[in-house]
């Protein structure tokens, strides 16, 4: 087994740091050529949608169970092989373009990336402590943000000057490429090994979800990675076929979307020692106006400002929420960091994708004021899951302080 080099530690961090944001770019890039996909496979639009759906369901599913496999046989070999998987399927997509073989591809690829991201979070507590880990982690969201700002602008222009094929071939070399930096610069860097004994591991599994403060505050990041995706589902759609803009316009949207949860994200991270139960609440409550006003002014007359403007607003307090409880969830569990990282992130894909999915098609988004309802709808969830969060996470506080 190779083990990771002190030399090689720096360099092996910001590839770290990359791969982290891999689940987003497989996940956004190809949104503007949604309409394209479905008109070219001869498929309506919740069927091209639902691509989108069994990649994150299956990415959030293997990302609960996977933690204590990356705990017990260690990250890096499986990284490796979770790298060529994904670049293999990707092709596969590009050169098969048939909706059965991209569902099946794409559960795939939701497996193989699950393995890379978790594998990548637990890098972090394997080699930090304290505030250096403390500071890592918090930035995690602002670096997983940034593919909903890059890739869905990128996917625009691909669209656009190629087709939709181009987007899969853009991630399959780019996953090659993070595959040789790997092997030539990465390396191993679990440092203490769990045993895989079942009955263990579905203890270990078992007290986690049984604590309330975390099963809800994954609750509440499924949710608000959910508003995300709702945006991301439908704006293709809004702004192709009901404003008559180009992909182009769709990938500039979706820049600003994800601009926005980077903002979020970096405002959490300065406001990192006010009390996290006042500022939540505050961007809660920041939200719901906003969602009211869109739902207002859609009533009256809608545009792309008005869609783009206000969803800019929502995410800035989604990405500021979900930087929060990330934080707490991902550093609740130090001893287990492969199964606490696995059960963060998966818990959050398969919440949101269930959310997301199911709400896109109950209120059948084509519309501002639907995106309105929808939005209104998840936020309310929130404002009541985080009530509940709020009082197992003073009552943990308290149980900590009298031991």
């Amino acid at each position: 087994m190779k083990n990771l080099k002190e030399n090689h530690q720096g360099f092996s961090t910001i590839l770290a740091l990359a791969l982290i944001p891999l689940s987003g770019f497989a996940t956004d890039i190809y949104l503007p050529s949604l309409p394209s996909m479905a008109k070219d496979l001869h498929v309506s639009a919740s069927a091209i949608q639902l691509s989108l759906v069994f990649f994150m369901f299956s990415l959030g599913v293997s990302q609960i169970f996977i933690g204590s496999i990356l705990d017990s046989f260690g990250r890096f070999k499986i990284s490796i092989a979770s790298l060529a998987v994904f670049s293999v399927t990707s092709f596969i997509i590009a050169f098969v373009p048939n909706i059965y073989v991209i569902y099946a591809m794409r559960i795939i690829q939701g497996i193989a990336i699950a393995f890379i991201v978790v594998a990548k979070r637990a890098y972090f507590v394997d080699l930090y402590s304290g505030e250096k880990l403390k500071s890592y982690i918090s930035i995690f969201s602002i670096i997983w943000a940034c593919a909903p700002i890059m890739a869905p602008f990128l996917g625009g222009y691909l669209q656009s000057n190629f087709d939709w094929r181009s987007n899969f071939y853009f991630l399959g070399g780019l996953s090659l490429l993070f595959l040789i930096l790997e092997l030539l610069y990465s390396g191993e860097s679990i440092k203490y090994y769990h045993p895989f004994k079942l009955k263990s591991i579905a203890k270990t599994y078992s007290g986690m979800l049984k604590s309330g403060d975390f099963t809800l505050g994954l609750l509440i990041l499924g949710i608000c990675f959910g508003l995300v995706v709702v945006y991301s589902l439908s704006s293709p759609f809004i702004v192709e076929r009901v404003f008559g803009y180009s992909a182009i316009t769709t990938g500039y949207s979706s820049l600003l979307s994800g601009l926005s949860v980077m903002t979020g994200g970096i405002i959490s991270k300065s406001l990192i020692h006010k009390p996290l139960g006042k500022k939540v609440t505050i961007a809660v409550s920041v939200q719901v106006i906003l969602v009211l006003l869109m739902i207002f002014t859609a009533s009256i007359e809608s545009n792309i400002y008005t869609l783009i403007g206000f969803t800019m607003g929502i995410n800035v307090c989604g990405g500021f929420i979900f930087n929060n409880i990330y934080g707490y969830c991902l550093s609740r569990f130090s001893k287990n960091a492969g199964v606490a990282s696995g059960l963060t992130g998966g818990g959050t894909y398969m919440v949101s994708s269930l959310f997301s999915y199911g709400f896109v098609n109950l209120y059948a988004v084509k519309s501002q004021l639907l995106l309105g309802f929808a939005n209104i709808s998840l936020i309310m969830l929130i404002c009541l899951i985080f009530m509940a969060f709020n009082r197992f996470r003073l009552l943990n506080l308290a149980i900590s302080a009298t031991k």
